[in-house]
């Protein structure tokens, strides 16, 4: 995915407050976590059960689901390949203001190239990137179809359906793969807590308290 030239006429201002102070104020490591693979696989369903699991941990987390994006910041996108890289690229950029402010951020979209998913971990620092290949077999999301899409794209009915007739790379190294085929819900997601211990803890402690700040003009002592 070529980067995209700024404006000529806009500057990036620095921030008052540092990422790293951010963090410290939540009391929390941020962490990008994507969740990649067809549609119907359980990518949906897996980062809306470890964001319930984080919430309950007390730690903040948010979820960049694709098929919401697409009813807002991308509604303006077709399912082409040149608006699948724009889906991505501002859905990346999205994430990464979101590891800025101190979230640990699920982002859960089919994102079917290797070229924007590498895009998306070149805008967050080593390390704090987590690509989750939810590896789920074509034939088992076909046969689950929960969104009635499959029997439409075999159809005819919608084109450029992922899986059907419009490709999907799947990574050549993920960090975590899971496959939710013929398993609950529970099951993979304590799978993919544990694949995530490398990641813990995403708790930090808290940043300290500043000391006071002495007043300019004192009053005189009495």
């Amino acid at each position: 995915m070529p980067p995209l030239p700024p404006s000529p006429n806009t500057f990036p201002q620095p921030s008052a407050v540092t990422a790293s102070e951010r963090a410290a104020r939540l009391g929390q490591r941020p962490l990008v976590l994507w969740f990649t693979g067809l549609s119907g696989a359980g990518k949906s369903a897996l980062s809306a059960w470890l964001s319930r699991r984080l919430h309950d941990d007390h730690i903040l987390n948010y979820i960049l689901d694709g098929d919401n994006l697409r009813h807002g910041l991308n509604r303006d996108l077709s399912f082409g390949d040149a608006d699948r890289h724009e889906n991505i690229r501002r859905i990346a950029h999205v994430a990464a203001l979101m590891y800025d402010a101190g979230l640990v951020t699920l982002v859960a979209c089919i994102s079917p190239f290797r070229a924007e998913r590498a895009f998306a971990r070149s805008l967050i620092p080593p390390g704090r990137f987590v690509e989750i290949f939810v590896s789920t077999p074509l034939h088992i999301c076909e046969q689950r179809d929960t969104k009635n899409l499959y029997r439409r794209a075999r159809a005819g009915e919608i084109a450029n359906f992922t899986g059907i007739d419009s490709p999907y790379q799947p990574p050549d190294h993920p960090e975590i793969t899971i496959n939710t085929a013929n398993r609950t819900l529970d099951h993979c997601g304590l799978e993919l807590l544990k694949s995530l211990q490398p990641w813990q803890p995403l708790r930090c402690p808290p940043a300290p308290t500043p000391p006071p700040t002495p007043h300019p003009n004192p009053p005189p002592a009495r």
